[in-house]
């Protein structure tokens, strides 16, 4: 498969000319001092919730550095409610990206699908482009196939051919800040002044806002449940898109147990959340708890943020409903074992999260964290170290965030 993506990259170089795309990105350079203050923006970003809520700070940066900008966005149909509400987008577009649907394919369907998507997008007249995943070799091949004059990504093979404008790609640091970074090239390519910096939550930070209506649904299925507003509420996310990342669901139960014994005699309520299919992993969470939580699993993105915000204190391991938390500024307790944390950990104030990290390295992986989520059924026996993770630490992080956050109620 390796050897055909290569020859078909090969073969769509030479039939679009890739000397020409070269030296229009020269005489692009050579004319930077030409500034457009009302440029097309074209953003693509194709991966799943969570990636693309660490994406949302360049968004609001984008428009305020160039309010007069268009500014379009590509991404997955999978992940597209967090930035279809985003007041700085003006035009959203979906696309099915290769290799991030768990749909089987055909050996060809990728590259009828990028010249399609291309066709697509060289209707929407861009200046300019920006891939914004580092790794994403399609994405920066559409841009030029799309005939976007500048195109902006990391220099990263075999995309940086495709490329008018590639930056060295620092490994690691925080997908946030290499989002801020690209853009930053991709002002400077149109003629401004990159964005200031340091970068940081603070000056950049996520943005997911619900709407009324869905705080009202919030609010509607906690009185429904008897949690009244002024009720403390830890709220439990255990699933994750990769199994390897899950905690042990008993070790959720004694962890729950314990946060509400240490908490007594204020009533703390618990709320467990999940995808429908994740439904019997709550269960089996409620099963082991002393006293009955409450299981929802028919929320939308929109109104799973509004339960985030809501809540005091959020538990769950690395995933996107977790990052969701950290944009409504809700306290957060993760835990976190192949991804790493300097890359893909919370985009906030860090005093308000607890990080727990593996330290236990798994049979066959060198080291931890490993960066691999793509395990079989039938290898995660032997790769435990997300469930190795003691389940003392993560009371003792829940229980300190839980105490800060309620002091006002004193507890």
């Amino acid at each position: 498969m390796k050897l055909l993506l290569r020859h078909v990259m090969l073969f769509l170089v030479r039939l679009f000319g890739l000397p020409g795309a070269l030296s229009a990105a020269r005489t692009l350079h050579a004319h930077k001092q030409y500034v457009l203050d009302e440029p097309r923006i074209l953003l693509v970003r194709p991966d799943h919730l969570g990636d693309l809520v660490l994406t949302t700070p360049i968004i609001q940066a984008l428009r305020d550095t160039l309010p007069q900008a268009h500014i379009t966005m590509l991404v997955g149909p999978w992940s597209s409610e967090i930035v279809a509400r985003h007041p700085a987008i003006d035009r959203l577009i979906t696309c099915p990206f290769p290799g991030f649907r768990r749909a089987t394919q055909g050996p060809l369907d990728p590259y009828i699908l990028l010249l399609r998507t291309a066709q697509q997008l060289q209707r929407g007249k861009y200046d300019i482009a920006i891939n914004l995943r580092p790794d994403f070799w399609w994405g920066a091949a559409l841009l030029y196939l799309a005939r976007i004059p500048r195109r902006v990504g990391y220099a990263i093979a075999p995309g940086t051919p495709f490329l008018t404008e590639a930056i060295v790609f620092t490994n690691p640091e925080h997908a946030s800040v290499s989002n801020l970074k690209l853009l930053s090239a991709g002002l400077q390519s149109l003629g401004h002044e990159s964005l200031a910096t340091p970068y940081t939550p603070d000056r950049y930070p996520a943005r997911f806002t619900p709407k009324t209506e869905e705080a009202q649904w919030v609010a509607q299925k906690l009185q429904q449940a008897g949690i009244d507003a002024d009720t403390p509420v830890v709220l439990l996310h255990p699933g994750s898109g990769a199994a390897v990342k899950l905690w042990r669901a008993e070790a959720w139960s004694e962890c729950l147990r314990q946060l509400t014994a240490l908490t007594a005699p204020t009533s703390v309520r618990v709320i467990l959340t999940g995808s429908k299919s994740e439904r019997p992993l709550l269960e089996e969470v409620a099963k082991g708890m002393t006293t009955s939580p409450l299981l929802i699993t028919d929320a939308t993105v929109g109104q799973l943020a509004a339960l985030l915000k809501r809540a005091n204190l959020v538990l769950g391991v690395d995933s996107g409903p977790l990052h969701l938390a950290v944009a409504q500024q809700t306290p957060t307790a993760q835990i976190f074992g192949p991804t790493d944390t300097r890359i893909f950990g919370p985009w906030g104030n860090a005093p308000q999260h607890r990080v727990i990290n593996a330290t236990q390295c798994c049979p066959g992986c060198p080291i931890i964290p490993c960066g691999r989520l793509d395990f079989r059924q039938e290898e995660l026996a032997e790769h435990p170290c997300v469930r190795s993770v003691p389940t003392q630490t993560v009371v003792e992080a829940a229980y300190t965030l839980l105490s800060q956050t309620t002091s006002r109620q004193n507890m």
